[in-house]
């Protein structure tokens, strides 16, 4: 059974990534209506999602060392205050018809969202070896459950041509409210090192680095780009690849976002019993197949409705290999948060940076032929998923920290021990 501290730190996990959730989707869904209300390309809505790729890309960098100094709470409380001003941000240049302001908002919410996101995953990691179950595919599950909810609000919205900039608003006070609540609930500490000795200095300083030495690790990389690229794909365009590579309405692109993140949801949170029976590798194998199945469906067949239901075989495809992969870099306590970190940043950067390059693409061939860039690297996930198996037998489920004051403190993620 788990003790109170654990169990309330898992929740706020939870949360914290639910209400992130929601904030992504609230974005995705309203993309159509804010390209039309700016009058705004389709490469010039790639040259937007680039300010939340770079801001991105300034998040996830500095996460790892971030935590690595002052532990995950702390990050995850810089991440949520950014994140949400972002948003703050975009609602104001949606609102204003600035492409500037929407393009700084989405810097400012892909920082935050960076900062944060790798820091609960090595928070997520740091639970999952502690109570000995899988935690980080139901800790995805609830980003997706938030971009479920997000989506069906912003297809509401959408509906009833509800203004952008008031919408984006009102998610970011709602996300401000609950990211609060979420980081209190943090112990501090985990994933903080012992501060080095002065003459150790520059070999800390290549610490990040030296976890790449482990092949396992740089195979466990590459799975993780290519289904955080897979990811994202759909996230960034999917609502655009509808409307203008299958010709169907904004709403009904919307909707079609909707059911991806759906399948993204059921995927994650029914996950579970397949890795515990199947194990990691052959799970992965599957999924990669699956969501290449879904995305030949998308870009090849002429159909409008064919495709729009293959985006369920998408998003069940794509479901559990950025968590997955996570995981199986957390295996090992003994410097786990840097493996963690270094892996998340990878799928990060994956993630957010690769779906913008496809707009630019996009600019000269159209979406769907575009998307066969993803069919092609969902190939090379298949092939390197034995690189997820376990390399040692699991260990047992670390022992519950004493109750009482001293719990937060115990809380941490097994670095530096011996």
């Amino acid at each position: 059974m788990l003790d109170t501290a654990t169990r309330r730190r898992r929740a706020a996990l939870f949360v914290f990534m639910l209400v992130s959730g929601v904030g992504m989707a609230s974005w995705v869904a309203r993309t159509p209506a804010v390209r039309d209300t700016l009058g705004v390309s389709t490469g010039g809505m790639g040259v937007l999602l680039f300010g939340l790729s770079t801001g991105s890309m300034a998040g996830v960098l500095l996460s790892g060392p971030l935590v690595r100094r002052y532990g995950g709470r702390a990050v995850m409380w810089a991440g949520a205050a950014v994140l949400t001003a972002g948003l703050a941000v975009v609602a104001g240049g949606a609102a204003g018809s600035l492409a500037g302001g929407v393009f700084v908002g989405l810097a400012l919410f892909g920082s935050g969202l960076g900062l944060a996101e790798v820091a609960v995953n090595i928070e997520g990691a740091a639970v999952e070896r502690r109570i000995g179950r899988p935690v980080l595919p139901v800790l995805h599950g609830c980003f997706s459950l938030g971009t479920v909810v997000g989506a069906l609000l912003g297809l509401a919205l959408t509906a009833a041509r509800f203004p952008v900039g008031a919408h984006l608003l009102a998610v970011a006070g709602l996300t401000a409210a609950a990211t609060v609540w979420a980081v209190r609930a943090v112990p501090a500490g985990t994933g903080r090192e012992a501060a080095p000795e002065p003459d150790a200095e520059p070999k800390d300083r290549l610490a990040a680095l030296r976890v790449w030495r482990d092949g396992r690790l740089v195979l466990i990389g590459v799975i993780v780009l290519v289904m955080a690229f897979t990811e994202g794909a759909a996230n960034d365009w999917l609502p655009l690849l509808m409307v203008d590579g299958h010709g169907v309405s904004a709403t009904a692109g919307s909707l079609t976002y909707t059911a991806f993140a759906v399948a993204m949801t059921a995927g994650r949170f029914a996950g579970g019993p397949f890795l515990e029976r199947f194990g990691r590798a052959a799970v992965v194998r599957t999924s990669a197949v699956v969501a290449a199945a879904g995305v030949a469906l998308v870009v090849f067949s002429p159909s409008p409705l064919v495709a729009g239901a293959a985006v369920v075989l998408w998003g069940l495809g794509a479901s559990l290999g950025f968590p997955v992969s996570i995981s199986a870099a957390g295996d090992d306590p003994r410097g786990a948060a840097a493996r963690v970190s270094a892996v998340a940043t990878a799928g990060y950067l994956a993630f957010l940076v690769g779906p913008p390059s496809l707009g630019f693409l996009a600019d000269h061939v159209g979406l769907r032929p575009t998307m066969g860039v993803v069919l092609a690297l969902l190939v090379v996930a298949a092939l390197l998923a034995p690189a997820l198996r376990p390399r040692v037998r699991p260990a047992a489920p670390e022992p519950s920290p004493p109750a009482g004051p001293e719990a937060a403190r115990l809380l941490d993620d097994g670095v530096g021990r011996p």
